[in-house]
């Protein structure tokens, strides 16, 4: 077999419990970065009690974790083509426990920015990798189902995150929230060890002396026949620099600008209403158990959208409902921006949110395999993923020069979700690299 007969199979037969099994481990990683990334909102408001945190300094802390992933993800993933996806993401899982432990220990403000710049590194560069192993393992028809239920585990690891917060915070004290996402990302290193596999394209284009036993292994665990020499690639293994030309050249660049774009945009208002809800709704009046438990209604409505978005997406195209679901969630942004201090109202409004909002992000993941070609999805992925973080490091900063500003709320809501109709227009327009 020919590398190109070897993917065909993958991708045109049924999943096995092999495949299954290694995207159910990349959906339990998914969950333990959503529960890392998100615990800064939930102890947001009892931090900048206890600290009396300014909101410029509140918004900068949200924003501290956002930075470390725009460089974590556009400086280390990369080096997943040299060492593999398996090896990056273990090492991002040492990065996530240390920083969430270190964040437990920080005594002031600065402390904690820098532990959520380093816990950053690892959050920013595990999704590529995840979601690549996700798309290479998935057959055709269930790619973009997988992708979905990769991005729910993230909004999983939220909720659960706030059903914990609540508890832990009042008993123990907002460290110990922390203290047990650190945990929990060494739980997984060893699951990470054992059971996760290497890449298939890496495993096809290095130039490691035991390659053929190592795709034989992997044969093995896939049910297919063993090679006995090591398959010819199809075209040579392009290097780095000719992905990052192919990603840049004539015929790709208009997609690739689009899907970052609209990352970018999505991902500033996302973070915006991720981290500032809890704040908002405290600064309205109601208790921190009260303004968790909004935050738990985004995420469990936010499940609903993005397995939703899933199924629709087998009998629809992924991108137009993704577009559909950005201007919905720019329409409910805005109605919350503006709406009365009315707390069933808001929490309803804070359903559709999550409904809308999330449902959009795990479209948006299942869209860029569909965008880049397989030569270039991984370089692609990260390159993606890593200016989405820029903007998901932007919009909860600018958010807490608003609010300093005392912008009314609705005004401040309006600008933050101007972003959602810019990115339903770039998506729109994406075109499958098979079109291009």
């Amino acid at each position: 077999m020919n590398t190109s007969e070897i993917k065909q199979i993958i991708y045109h037969n049924k999943m096995t419990n092999f495949q299954i099994f290694a995207v159910a481990v990349c959906v339990l990683i998914s969950l333990i970065d959503g529960f890392d990334v998100l615990t800064i909102a939930f102890v947001g408001p009892v931090i900048s009690a206890q600290w009396q945190l300014s909101a410029e300094q509140l918004g900068i802390l949200f924003s501290a974790g956002l930075a470390g992933m725009v460089i974590g993800a556009l400086i280390i993933s990369p080096f997943a083509d040299k060492f593999g996806r398996r090896f990056i993401i273990l090492c991002c899982l040492v990065i996530l426990t240390v920083g969430m432990f270190s964040a437990g220990f920080a005594n002031n403000h600065s402390q904690l920015v820098i532990a959520r710049i380093f816990t950053g590194l690892g959050m920013g560069a595990i999704l590529p990798g995840i979601n690549t192993v996700v798309a290479e393992y998935s057959s055709n028809r269930y790619r973009s189902l997988a992708i979905s239920i990769m991005a729910a585990g993230y909004t999983v690891g939220a909720l659960i995150g706030g059903m914990i917060a609540i508890y832990v915070i009042n008993y123990f004290g907002w460290q110990y929230v922390f203290f047990l996402g650190g945990l929990f990302s060494a739980l997984l290193i060893p699951v990470v060890f054992y059971q996760l596999p290497e890449s298939l394209d890496f495993i096809l284009t290095q130039k490691s002396h035991n390659r053929l036993a190592k795709l034989n292994q992997l044969l093995t665990k896939l049910g297919l026949t063993h090679c006995a020499d090591f398959p010819k690639l199809d075209q040579a293994a392009p290097k780095k620099a000719s992905n990052l030309s192919l990603l840049l050249s004539a015929k790709m660049l208009k997609a690739t600008i689009l899907l970052c774009i609209s990352n970018f945009m999505l991902m500033c208002s996302f973070y915006f209403l991720a981290n500032w809800t809890p704040k908002i709704l405290v600064s309205l009046g109601y208790s921190t158990d009260l303004s968790i438990s909004g935050s738990l209604i985004m995420n469990i409505f936010g499940i609903i959208g993005g397995l939703l978005l899933g199924w629709l997406s087998k009998k629809y195209s992924v991108q137009k409902v993704t577009s559909l679901m950005l201007i919905a969630a720019f329409i409910v942004v805005i109605a919350f921006g503006f709406s009365n201090n009315y707390l069933p109202l808001l929490f309803v409004l804070i359903a559709f949110i999550g409904f809308t909002i999330f449902g959009a992000m795990a479209g948006l993941y299942a869209t860029a395999p569909a965008i880049f070609p397989p030569q270039i999805r991984a370089t692609g992925t990260g390159l993606v993923l890593g200016l989405a973080r820029l903007g998901a490091t932007l919009g909860p900063y600018v958010a807490g020069l608003l609010i300093a500003a005392e912008l009314p709320r609705g005004h401040y809501f309006f600008i933050l979700a101007l972003p959602l109709l810019v990115a339903a227009a770039c998506v729109f327009i994406i075109k499958p690299y098979q079109q291009q």
